[in-house]
């Protein structure tokens, strides 16, 4: 029911080296030797009001596609609203808190190292554009 997952932000190169290894291989997954289901895509989404494209690099998911989609979305629309990273998180927070039921916990920022626990398919670990999006449910 739980899993613990740890990450670490502030390397830019990490992210790069992702990019690449999506790139050499035609797309798809990059293999991890961690225990949870790998996965490292990189795509460019565009902005809802139509502005330039943000670039999303997924890092790690524990979560179905149809919610990674919505985290992503969710992420964006808050970077739009807000200014402030404990205001993007804050957002994220209560979108999911309201969709997906109590207790949802979201860290936004460049540098930060985390290890969770969290509920078996709720966790999501992405980059939009040099931000990074921590997103799981505990407790």
């Amino acid at each position: 029911m739980y899993s613990k997952t740890g990450s670490r932000t502030g390397e830019p190169a990490a992210a790069e080296t992702a990019a690449e290894e999506i790139r050499k291989s035609g797309g798809g997954a990059v293999k991890r030797s961690d225990d949870r289901k790998p996965s490292a895509a990189a795509m460019a989404v565009s902005a809802s009001d139509g502005g330039p494209a943000k670039k999303v690099v997924l890092k790690s998911a524990d979560m179905k596609e149809e919610m990674q989609k919505e985290a992503i979305d969710c992420a964006i629309a808050a970077f739009e609203r807000h200014g402030v990273e404990k205001e993007v998180a804050e957002y994220i927070k209560k979108e999911f808190d309201r969709s997906y039921g109590p207790t949802w916990h979201c860290i936004v920022g460049r540098n930060f190292g985390s290890y969770v626990t969290h509920e078996t398919n709720h966790f999501i670990y992405f980059y939009l554009d040099s931000k990074a999006i921590l997103l799981f449910k505990s407790g």
